[in-house]
């Protein structure tokens, strides 16, 4: 997911098949072959499944996922949106680094944290690509 190509996606899970329930309700969220992770984790909210079935369902189906709720993919061609000005306090500093593990820390834990500290998951992503820690993986599988 979060190519520009189409055809490509569906590759990355052999055997795996269209699940109709999931397939329709994802196919009516998007538009122009885009999903966006906010739908997308809606989508698996409402069907009380794991973002990662909405994202193997959305690949599948040959569609994007865009704008990251963490802001760090699917704003403009090949654009983050991370804010240069998101706070960095020492509590929050140690916090990510506690989380982290060979300098990555996954997208859940992040939305974790972002809860815990009160602070919007893109500003979140933002303190997270200042400190130069990578979030991987994510809910839906982009990457």
């Amino acid at each position: 997911m979060g190519h520009q190509h189409k055809c490509q996606d569906a590759k990355k899970h052999p055997g795996a098949q269209l699940n109709q329930a999931l397939s329709q309700p994802i196919v009516q969220a998007s538009s122009n072959d885009i999903l966006t992770c906010a739908s997308a984790h809606r989508l698996a909210k409402a069907h009380d499944c794991l973002p990662k079935q909405i994202g193997i369902q959305a690949d599948l189906l040959e569609l994007r996922i865009a704008q990251c709720q963490l802001g760090l993919f699917g704003y403009a061609p090949g654009k983050k949106k991370i804010n240069p000005d998101a706070g960095i306090t020492p509590e929050l500093k140690n916090r990510i680094f506690d989380a982290q593990s060979d300098g990555k820390i996954d997208c859940k834990t992040c939305w974790k944290i972002a809860t815990e500290f009160k602070i919007s998951r893109i500003n979140m992503g933002s303190v997270c690509e200042r400190l130069e820690i990578r979030i991987k993986p994510c809910q839906l599988g982009v990457f």
